[in-house]
């Protein structure tokens, strides 16, 4: 169960499909940063499952870490906090393999009056999806400037 005064780090993506993976890889580089933090959890959500809803479930501060795509230049990333992340993995737009799995984790909390106060997804606009285990040039830029964001608005939700 998680700790309510924590900040969950959900860092979501398929390693195997280059860029989808910005999010996991973000996750591992965030474990580098913040090993003698007590107040973050990070998660490796890989491609999504239902079991990460009582995760989702148990935090008041959430940030997600994905590809998306909105239609930026490669390797540029966008914060969505608060009502534009609703607003935005609720749009029809394709976000990317597992944006149905992102939904539907929402529902799930929303339904059981238990989605996070504190919420925002950093989304890093993907160069390529295809098959390789390493992210492209701009996308591996991108994730340490996601990171820093990451860090930044779990310093701002404290206070």
């Amino acid at each position: 169960m998680a700790d309510h005064a924590k900040t969950l780090v959900l860092g979501i993506g398929n390693v195997l499909l280059q860029d989808e993976g910005a999010g996991v890889h973000a996750i591992r580089l965030l474990a580098d940063f913040t090993a003698q933090r007590e107040d973050i959890e990070l998660m490796d959500g890989g491609t999504l499952s239902f079991t990460l809803a009582c995760s989702i479930e148990d935090t008041d501060k959430l940030i997600v870490i994905d590809a998306a795509n909105y239609d930026g230049q490669p390797g540029t990333t966008k914060v969505f906090e608060g009502g534009q992340m609703d607003d935005f993995i609720g749009s029809n737009r394709r976000l990317s393999v597992h944006e149905v799995g992102l939904i539907d984790l929402f529902a799930i909390a929303h339904l059981a009056g238990r989605l996070p106060k504190r919420r925002a997804l950093i989304g890093i606009q993907p160069q390529t999806i295809a098959w390789g285990d390493t992210p492209s040039l701009p996308v591996a830029g991108a994730i340490r400037l996601a990171c820093d964001q990451a860090l930044r608005l779990i310093e701002d939700w404290q206070s």
